[in-house]
């Protein structure tokens, strides 16, 4: 069976899946789940059917506390109903989860896991809203990358209609949820097969009904509470094997193998991480530099982290383990350690010879997570001295729990073309990198990765684009400080940060710039013109706001220095990208009329 490929986000994978499985969905926008909302508002106004043959409804609240209590509602009365959600926003939620888990309702909560705001407000992705949600009695259901989301989603709303257990189904805030990535479109309407439909007789039937009323959400006192609390153990129990029969399920539809559990890496083993989310894509990368060398390493990844299956996880992990890293993507002021590093000390207790574990924190509020980090974790668990409990990504000299990292590693794949671009936030940059991507990857045979970094400032703030391609699959999820392609399209930048040492030797690096030869003598500063010289890069100006203004767009360069883009990369045929450009823009500024479209 010919499968299809088409480049997407996490957001737009999630949202494609929740859209064919639900009914209702009840809506309020916060960044970075936004657009998955948005997605299913336009699907649902332009007529697209669900698995049900109906269009879902969509209704936006006043606030992210409307929207759940909207999803209670809706699934009280019977529909199937979804809603999308992050940080605050998912907290906003939680009043109305204790109530819907309880009443054993399969509602699935999409969540761009994002930094709930401590000290200061942050947009950027952790798990710390969705460890919040631990003791509300969802179930919760973890993405990797965007194939993951694409091909994990329909499990949850499959296991929560079968397991009546509502769902938090969640990836990481920007890192997932707005990379770009390559990927296989699921197969719908063979994964609608999996449908139980006695189940989804069964939720019909006890939905609320004036020709059958029945008596909810009673008062109930010490002497039956307890009880009510203690007779759904044995409902939370079945959940991981109806989990594992649907992920048995998607494998048989894509060829992938989906576990609850999934392991990575050396049979032998001695020293694994323990982690979910985004990070694990580079473990894998990190895993394969260090078993190549003949180190046993290996990484356990957690895609269902609620409940928590002690047995699964045993049988997952190799029998010749010796040291486990868990590791945390959030922060509990004042706790013994992260949920991961909990859960996982539990699971081994009073088992024979239980590896000693060590708990890490890492990536908090978007932090970058690097190949060079994860190494430290390795080898922080062979040292003598290891740290019991540390930190990766920052440089600790406050309470000393930050492990030492050292130079950058180099793991992605030797076909790997790397492409960063610094913008200014509204010239059209990011805009044109996601079309990029898209036109490399859906036209140019090969696979694609587009990370767009953001400051919270957004307009006027400085964008960098962040474009990988290869042949084979891209695990890379951290920034490029390498870049074959480095393009800087505010000339300002070049006098203000430092960004051409992260080109290649023999690299191209294009200057969006006024300045003619002689200026540019004048301007540009002697450590670039140093480094271009000592590093062989291939150095192009082109003056793509003069041009802009020639062709009437006022300040809208961004389709020029695509178009230099793609000539000056060779990643694709430049006739056939300029081809795909202007369908591009076609689709990207048909609101605005036809002599925008021409311009």
């Amino acid at each position: 069976m010919e499968r299809k490929m088409k480049s997407m986000d996490g957001n737009n994978a999630a949202a494609h899946v929740s859209y064919a499985f639900s009914e209702v969905a009840a809506i309020y926008p916060i960044t970075p789940s936004s657009p998955m909302a948005d997605f299913v508002d336009q699907w649902s106004a332009n007529g697209l059917k669900n698995i049900f043959g109906t269009k879902v409804k969509v209704v936006e609240m006043q606030s992210e506390a409307g929207a759940a209590g909207a999803v209670h509602g809706s699934l009280g009365a019977g529909a199937l109903t979804t809603t999308y959600t992050a940080s605050q926003g998912l907290l906003l939620m939680i009043p109305n989860m204790y109530k819907i888990a309880a009443e054993q309702l399969p509602a699935v909560f999409h969540v761009s896991a994002r930094t709930v705001s401590t000290q200061a407000l942050n947009i950027f992705g952790d798990h710390s809203d969705v460890m919040a949600c631990r003791q509300t009695g969802f179930a919760m259901l973890c993405e990797g990358n965007v194939q993951e989301v694409m091909d994990l989603s329909p499990v949850a709303h499959l296991a929560a209609l079968e397991g009546k257990v509502p769902f938090i189904n969640f990836f990481d805030g920007f890192r997932t949820s707005h990379e770009i990535q390559k990927i296989e479109v699921l197969d719908l309407d063979e994964a609608a097969k999996l449908l139980d439909q006695d189940a989804m007789a069964e939720f019909h039937n006890i939905a609320m009904n004036p020709e059958h009323p029945v008596h909810r959400t009673t008062v109930q006192g010490p002497d039956v509470y307890f009880q009510g609390q203690e007779a759904n153990n044995t409902t939370y129990d079945s959940i991981p094997n109806i989990v594992e029969g649907y992920m048995q399920g998607i494998n048989k539809i894509t060829g992938r193998d989906y576990h609850i559990f999934n392991y990575y890496g050396a049979e032998d083993a001695e020293r694994v991480i323990v982690m979910m989310g985004s990070a694990c894509e580079c473990a894998k990368e990190v895993v394969d530099y260090l078993t190549a060398q003949g180190e046993k390493v290996g990484l356990l990844q957690i895609h269902l982290f609620r409940p928590f299956d002690i047995q699964y996880f045993l049988n997952t992990l190799p029998k010749t383990v010796k040291k486990i890293a868990a590791m945390d993507r959030s922060k509990e002021p004042g706790s013994i350690g992260g949920a991961v590093y909990l859960d996982t000390c539990a699971a081994l207790e009073g088992q024979a010879n239980a590896p000693t574990v060590y708990g890490g924190r890492y990536g908090i509020a978007g932090r970058d997570v690097t190949p060079a980090q994860i190494k430290a974790v390795y080898d922080n668990m062979k040292d003598e001295n290891a740290k019991k409990m540390f930190t990766i990504g920052l440089v600790d000299d406050v309470t000393h729990l930050s492990l030492d990292v050292h130079e950058p590693l180099v793991t992605e794949s030797a076909d790997t073309v790397s492409c960063k671009f610094w913008g200014l936030g509204s010239d059209g940059t990011v805009g044109a990198n996601k079309n990029s991507a898209k036109i490399i990857g859906d036209h140019a045979g090969m696979y694609t990765q587009a990370y767009f970094e953001y400051d919270s400032k957004k307009s006027y703030g400085i964008t960098k684009s962040h474009l990988r391609f290869s042949k084979s699959p891209i695990r890379s999820t951290y920034l490029i400080k390498a870049a074959d392609f480095l393009a800087c399209h505010s000339q300002s930048y070049i006098t203000k940060y430092d960004m051409i040492h992260e080109i290649k030797d023999g690299g191209t690096f294009l200057l969006n710039t006024s300045w003619d030869a002689a200026e540019l003598e004048l301007h540009l500063p002697g450590d670039v013109k140093k480094y271009i010289a000592d590093h062989n890069v291939q150095f192009y100006t082109v003056d793509a706001n003069k041009i802009a203004r020639e062709l009437g767009l006022g300040n809208h360069a961004n389709l020029i220095l695509q178009a230099a883009f793609f000539k000056l990369s060779n990643v694709m045929p430049v006739d056939d990208a300029v081809r795909y450009m202007k369908e591009a823009a076609q689709k990207t500024y048909a609101k605005k009329g036809e002599k925008v479209v021409a311009m």
